[in-house]
């Protein structure tokens, strides 16, 4: 190899980057040493920029398009090397490459849940996900307060950053909105939008735009969810009796399709016998028979309340007692006609031989002769 071979090996003449990953933002140029011959060709292609660093300080940026690099388009470069209109020597000086292109399918989501007050509810604890894309909106800007000299940067390096800021300003918003939870499902567009705009700020200092935001899904914690869905059932029953009888259908569904359930072959029974009281009922022997109106079944009264009575001997209360417990009082003679007696309701204390429902206790045997017989 001659001289002139070796020297000219040292000059770089073309200058490009053809990214074959997907979440590489910032690349830098390698030149191993290398000096930029000047006049070189710079190809830059859509959806990149390319940065200049000399020295530790940004330089030129070059948008999208083949370049000659030369004094007129290093305006920049050429000023801080004080290059004058005649000069043709190489120069050193880092390229940095910026993806501008849309990173998305990123993935945020709260970590911890989000305390809100709800107008319907009260305090209730929220957690939501989404995804959003990003872009970087300032090359020289990103590559100076994010990247660094860092010579190879990804999406990774920054994501976690990213998702504390839309978490943080969605903790905000949410809080502040005052939409009710069952109204947010309906609102999630518009929430998305909001905490775009509320993360620009912050990220146009980064370099950065978030084009798109969205929130796919806002939750309750799964205890609330299920009483929300208890209450959702009782609405959809429309009253307490169809409830109680939806509530029964579940549960005897549920035992039916248990395995090694005693339930599952009454079940099985129950609906059999069913079945053959329709068929009965509603096929003769000239085919089936009109289908006559179902009467409407009315539910039993509730079952009578047990009153209970207490007793008064010696200045003491005693009791409660069912009026089984003084009949066996009256035929052991521990209750008499004479006992002073009091239930709910009662005005006052009466003798148990005075009270209708007790005196029938006191028929089988003769009562007390009257005085002066």
């Amino acid at each position: 190899m001659g001289i002139f071979d070796f020297l000219s090996g040292q000059f770089i003449d073309v200058i490009h980057w053809t990214d074959d990953t997907r979440d590489t933002m910032v690349w830098r140029f390698e030149r191993e040493g290398h000096e930029i011959k000047y006049g070189a060709k710079l190809t830059v292609r859509e959806g990149q920029a390319a940065v200049f660093v000399h020295e530790g300080q940004l330089a030129d940026v070059f948008t999208p398009g083949l370049y000659m690099l030369e004094t007129n388009n290093m305006p920049i470069l050429t000023s801080l090397q004080h290059w004058d209109h005649g000069f043709q020597s190489p120069f050193k000086s880092e390229v940095y490459f910026v993806n501008t292109t849309r990173f998305s399918d990123l993935k945020w989501g709260t970590k911890n849940p989000i305390i809100a007050r709800d107008p319907e509810f009260g305090p209730v604890r929220l957690r939501a996900y989404g995804t959003y894309t990003i872009r970087v909106s300032d090359p020289a800007r990103f590559l100076g307060e994010i990247v660094g000299t860092d010579g190879e940067f990804t999406m990774d390096e920054i994501s976690y950053q990213i998702r504390n800021i839309i978490v943080q300003e969605f903790s905000r918003a949410i809080a502040s909105s005052g939409l009710p939870v069952l109204d947010m499902a309906a609102n999630t567009a518009d929430l998305g939008k909001l905490v775009a705009k509320e993360i620009a700020p912050t990220l146009t200092d980064y370099g950065l735009e978030i084009p798109e935001l969205y929130i796919e899904n806002i939750s309750l914690p799964e205890a609330v969810e299920a009483v929300l869905d208890k209450r959702t059932s009782v609405g959809l029953a429309g009253d307490l009796g169809k409830y109680t009888q939806f509530s029964a259908a579940e549960a005897m569904t549920a035992a039916a399709t248990t395995p090694n359930s005693g339930m599952a072959a009454g079940m099985g029974a129950g609906m059999g016998m069913a079945m053959g009281s329709q068929m009965a009922g509603g096929a003769g022997p000239w085919g089936p028979r009109p289908a006559a109106a179902a009467a409407p079944v009315a539910a039993p009264p509730p079952p009578p309340v047990e009153k209970v009575w207490h007793l008064a001997e010696n200045g003491q209360t005693k009791g409660p007692f069912s009026r089984a417990t003084l009949g066996r009082m009256a035929a052991d003679g521990a209750l008499t006609r004479e006992t002073y007696v009091w239930t709910a309701g009662q005005d006052g204390w009466l003798k148990a031989g005075d009270v209708t429902e007790l005196a029938q206790l006191f028929t089988i045997l003769p009562p007390p002769p009257p005085p002066g017989i």
